[in-house]
């Protein structure tokens, strides 16, 4: 795919919702690697997300493997700038909007960007924003910043349009990896109705029920990955609950 962000774009002016599968290689590398690369195949979410929070395994090693495997988009979510490589097709150049730590607003984007400039790899501007899930998430843990209280509705669409006001071309909104609560739906249904950018949501969903009401509260773009590690056969009724909703 020679534009990741052009295709987001027409694909939210079709009226279609996309779908992402979140690998992390501290998790998911060897034999179950190539075991889920090979229901990806079948599947066909729209875009692989590579990152992690808190990884030692090698990120690069693990973007190769899957564009030798796949034809499927890789894009980089990185936890920090140690998760780099301009193998991948994109990268989600992510500036967590929601907390107030310096390092992860604008740190580490200074100490990557020239490498990414020589890269030529294509950064989509990505306000991040860590809503709590009911539970500690590692994004807390890693970026020392506590979430948005999922109450605070207010905070959190202020905090979106923030975001777009200031440049940035996607909003993401995270209830962190394993959430007992995802985004709420009234939650993403208001960011939608002030925010003209893609919204992308993700942490916390693992079933059709929950996919479907994100789409219908007007995520663009949903996300899921800790679900996959115990349940991969998932992949498909997901994959299917985003086709469908675009064949009613």
């Amino acid at each position: 795919m020679a534009n990741v962000y052009q295709h987001i774009i027409e694909s939210c002016r079709r009226g279609e919702k996309l779908f992402a599968v979140l690998i992390d290689p501290e998790k998911c590398n060897g034999e179950s690697l190539l075991s889920f690369v090979e229901k990806i195949n079948e599947a066909l979410p729209d875009f692989v997300l590579v990152g992690g929070s808190q990884l030692t395994e090698n990120v690069e090693k693990t973007v190769v493997f899957i564009q030798q495997h796949t034809k499927v988009p890789v894009v980089l979510f990185p936890g920090n700038i140690h998760q780099f490589t301009p193998k991948a097709d994109a990268i989600l150049f992510l500036s967590l909007i929601s907390g107030r730590n310096p390092d992860f607003l604008i740190g580490q984007q200074v100490a990557v960007a020239s490498k990414l400039r020589e890269a030529q790899i294509e950064a989509i501007s990505t306000g991040y924003i860590l809503i709590d899930g009911a539970t500690e998430s590692a994004v807390t843990k890693m970026s020392k910043t506590q979430p948005i209280d999922a109450e605070n509705v207010d905070l959190i669409v202020n905090t979106a349009l923030a975001g777009e006001l200031i440049g940035n071309k996607l909003i993401y909104l995270e209830a962190g990896s394993g959430a007992k609560c995802p985004v709420a739906t009234e939650t993403i249904r208001k960011v939608k109705s002030v925010c003209q950018v893609p919204i992308i949501v993700g942490g916390g969903i693992c079933s059709v029920e929950q996919l479907e009401k994100a789409y219908r509260a007007g995520a663009d773009l949903v996300v899921v990955g800790n679900h996959f590690e115990k349940n991969p056969n998932d992949l498909f009724s997901f994959v299917q609950c985003k086709r469908t909703l675009l064949e009613r």
